[in-house]
């Protein structure tokens, strides 16, 4: 065991025991786990808290301090757990899906890869994703309650599809195989945490998957998901109802006197 990482404390963080052995189907309930018990968030954005890719730093805020993250800490501190585990992981960069086609830079999103039997694609770090490791190579769509996910190939890339019920295929990033180390995502990592152009600096953001849909805290407005797409939205009285349902929700306590910087016009 790490001297940064205890894994034991890491499995009771995901309300787990114990990880039985390092085969796909406890990377499977790692997987579900993690989504259902670590939010997907952007909260430091807007308190003026750096995020820090140290894996110490990781530890620190999502397991001693219960906190989420976004894709850079919760993939970057997730693989540092899988390795622990014994499962061989590699680190990935990938550009998220734009509007018209397009796709972000290099390094805008990190996902992982663990080989086992199979190739599996892990992501524990793109908000509303897939909720099991996906077969990277499955020539098949791989369904997953209401949605199917498949992975193209196209001009050296793979390609992440995702569609809801019998709707159309829709883009969510696309990746190369080329093996990375957390580091090399630091200058992306400062960019959405910094600049205008990144919807993390835009908005607040809380989500967590739940068993039947989602939660989701977007600026003052509560989103919940359930079964069949059914959902449900309102906006929130003010800031201490925020508070009360990052709490209650999402079991986040913000520091005694932490403040979310004002909204830029």
């Amino acid at each position: 065991m790490s001297r940064k990482l205890n894994t034991r404390a890491y499995l009771q963080r995901i309300g787990l025991k114990s990880a039985a052995s390092a085969d796909a189907q406890t990377l499977k309930r790692l997987h579900r786990q993690h989504l259902y018990t670590v939010p997907f968030e952007s909260l430091s954005i807007h308190l003026g808290e750096p995020v820090d890719l140290d894996e110490a730093a990781l530890y620190d805020k999502i397991v001693r301090r219960r906190r989420g993250g976004f894709c850079y800490e919760l993939n970057g501190l997730f693989a540092a757990l899988l390795r622990e585990l014994g499962y061989p992981v590699i680190l990935l960069s990938a550009g998220v899906a734009r509007l018209g086609g397009k796709f972000g830079p290099e390094f805008d999103h990190l996902l992982l890869l663990v080989e086992l039997d199979r190739r599996w694609m892990v992501d524990v770090g793109f908000g509303e994703n897939f909720k099991l490791p996906l077969d990277l190579d499955a020539a098949d769509a791989q369904v997953q309650g209401a949605k199917a996910y498949r992975i193209l190939r196209k001009d050296g890339y793979h390609i992440l599809q995702e569609r809801s019920g019998a709707g159309r295929w829709n883009d969510s990033y696309r990746f190369t195989l080329t093996p990375r180390e957390l580091g090399d995502f630091e200058g992306m990592c400062r960019h959405h945490q910094t600049s205008p152009e990144s919807h993390f600096t835009r908005n607040r953001l809380c989500s967590l998957a739940t068993s039947s849909g989602r939660k989701t805290l977007s600026g003052t407005r509560l989103i919940e998901t359930g079964r069949n797409g059914a959902r449900r939205e309102r906006s929130l009285a003010n800031e201490r109802e925020y508070r009360r349902l990052l709490r209650d929700l999402f079991g986040l306590r913000l520091p005694r006197g932490a403040a979310f910087k004002p909204k830029a016009a």
